[in-house]
C-alpha cells in the first residue's frame, strides 16, 4: 500500500493487536478536552484494540473493554477531574439514540470522546475531529495485520494528527512517513 500524501490524511499498516495498542497509546497521550476521535470499521477491524490504547495513553485508571451493551464507558485519570469517554453506536439504530445517555452532557463535560462506528451518528458528530477507519488486510498467515487510515477535519485536529505523526513516525507537520 502506498501512503496518501496529504497534509490532512495518512495510513499505516498495523502488524498486530498490540501494536494498534501501541499507536492508540501514542495517539492518547496527545488527547486535550474535546477532541473527538472516531473509529470506523467492520467488526474485527481492532476499533477497541485501538481505543484501548488511546485510553492506556491518556492515562486511564480503567481497563478499556467494548461498551457495545452500556454504550458508554467513563474513563478517569490520576492526574486531574477529566473524564474520557469511550462511546460504541454499534447498538444505536440512529442520531435519536444519543439522546438516551445524556449526548449533550457528554459533550458539555468536554473531555476527549473516541466513538466505536461513528458513522451510525455522523450527523450529531462535532465537524472537528479525527477520524481512522481501520480495516483488515488479508495475508495468509498474518490474522492481525489491519489497515488505518487517519483523516483529520479542522484546525485542531489537524494538528493532533501532525504531532502524532512526529512523535509516532518522527516525521515533520506535512511529511507523510513511508510504510
Amino acid at each position: 500500500m502506498s501512503p496518501i500524501f496529504e497534509e490532512s490524511a495518512f495510513d499505516f499498516v498495523s502488524r498486530s493487536a498490540e501494536q494498534t495498542r501501541r499507536l492508540g497509546a501514542r495517539l492518547g497521550a496527545l488527547l486535550q478536552c474535546g477532541d473527538v476521535i472516531c473509529l470506523a470499521g467492520e467488526l474485527g477491524a481492532g476499533k477497541t484494540q485501538m481505543a484501548a490504547g488511546i485510553a492506556a495513553g491518556w492515562g486511564a485508571l480503567e481497563p478499556v473493554t467494548s461498551p457495545t451493551f452500556v454504550m458508554v464507558h467513563e474513563h478517569t485519570r490520576a492526574a486531574d477531574a477529566l473524564r474520557l469517554y469511550h462511546i460504541d453506536c454499534y447498538r444505536m439504530d440512529g442520531v435519536a439514540a444519543l439522546w438516551t445517555f445524556g449526548w449533550d452532557d457528554i459533550l458539555d463535560q468536554g473531555g476527549p470522546l473516541v466513538i466505536e462506528w461513528p458513522e451510525r451518528i455522523e450527523a450529531a458528530l462535532p465537524p472537528e475531529r479525527l477520524w481512522i477507519t481501520l480495516s483488515h488486510i488479508d495475508v495468509e498467515g498474518e490474522e492481525n495485520r489491519r489497515h488505518l487510515l487517519f483523516e483529520a477535519e479542522g484546525e485542531r485536529h489537524q494538528a493532533l494528527l501532525d504531532e502524532f505523526r512526529r512523535r509516532a513516525f518522527g516525521a515533520p507537520p506535512g511529511v507523510v512517513p513511508a510504510d
